[in-house]
């Protein structure tokens, strides 16, 4: 953990444990208002208004605003009133801090300059990503994931899963012989599913490991499978039912069709950004190894 996020936890930690107590004393010593006061008092203030000045450094409202808008979630949700002391306070202490810094090292400088593109690449990516989830959008990659879509088989299974063969069919044997299967699991089983009964509930192709998913595939409901190896161990499998699931309703994947769309809008604006800023690379092969000498981030 770097130092300047010690003081942020530090600062937010304060404020979250005296969350109560602030408030309560806020609204003890607030004096009644009306809507109009408040609105009139709050007119002349914009995000150049200075609310402290640190080594000649002025703090303000803007600056409260952007470190309000990072804070965890946990502590967005407390009313400004709380909130205010302990974003000025940790302000504060990194500008004064900043003000011991110095010079900054050449390592610092470069740093900042990979933070600086970093960030604002972020709030390019992040404007296309929100701009291309429309509702035509949205509609046609479903229609391009579903339109024509199968029904897809999937089934609805429970196993035993044991470290041997010997072990797997001595299970078989007790299963075939009347013993309940999910209660034989409950004891028997090493998989995590055991003390469910076994239960793995419904899947489809591609979800469970081949020697597991060929042997489901060949079974008809009802049945109990020879013991089946595959790299977890032993299984002996009970096939419950199948069934065909038809392609889902859109409202059920809108959030899968968000992240391909905009994971569409951003691959999009990438190379279109690359492309129109022009790269040009260093003639002459520069050795990967310089990677690791850090000797020159020194001054």
């Amino acid at each position: 953990m770097t130092f300047p996020k010690m003081i942020a936890l530090g600062a937010m930690l304060a404020v979250g444990l005296g969350a109560g107590a602030m408030a309560q004393e806020a609204e003890e010593a607030a004096p009644e208002a009306t809507e109009e006061a408040a609105t009139e008092a709050a007119v002349d203030v914009t995000a150049e208004t200075v609310v402290a000045t640190v080594a000649g450094v002025d703090i303000t409202v803007g600056h409260m605003i952007v470190a309000r808008k990072s804070l965890p979630e946990q502590y967005a949700q407390l009313p400004p009133e709380v909130l205010w002391e302990g974003i000025l306070e940790q302000l504060v202490q990194q500008t004064a801090l900043a003000s011991e810094a110095g010079e900054p090292s050449k390592e610092t400088v470069l740093v900042l300059e990979n933070q600086r593109s970093g960030y604002l690449a972020g709030d390019v990516l992040e404007a296309a990503a929100m701009a291309a989830v429309t509702d035509e959008a949205l509609e046609a990659k479903y229609n391009e994931l579903y339109a024509d879509a199968e029904p897809q088989r999937e089934w609805n299974a429970a196993h035993i899963l044991v470290e041997t063969e010997e072990e797997a069919q001595a299970v078989k044997e007790e299963v075939e012989g009347g013993a309940d299967f999910a209660e034989v699991a409950k004891v028997k089983s090493t998989g995590p599913s055991g003390p469910n009964g076994g239960a793995l509930g419904w899947f489809g192709a591609g979800m469970m490991v081949p020697e597991f998913e060929t042997a489901v595939m060949a079974m008809k409901a009802g049945e109990v499978s020879a013991p089946v190896q595959t790299q977890f161990g032993w299984h002996v499998i009970k096939l419950n039912e199948t069934r065909l699931k038809d392609k889902p309703d859109m409202a059920a994947v809108k959030d899968q069709l968000t992240e391909e769309v905009q994971r569409a809008a951003v691959d999009e604006v990438i190379a279109s950004a690359v492309e129109k800023a022009g790269v040009e690379k260093a003639e002459g092969e520069i050795p990967a190894a310089v990677l690791n000498d850090f000797s020159l981030l020194e001054d």
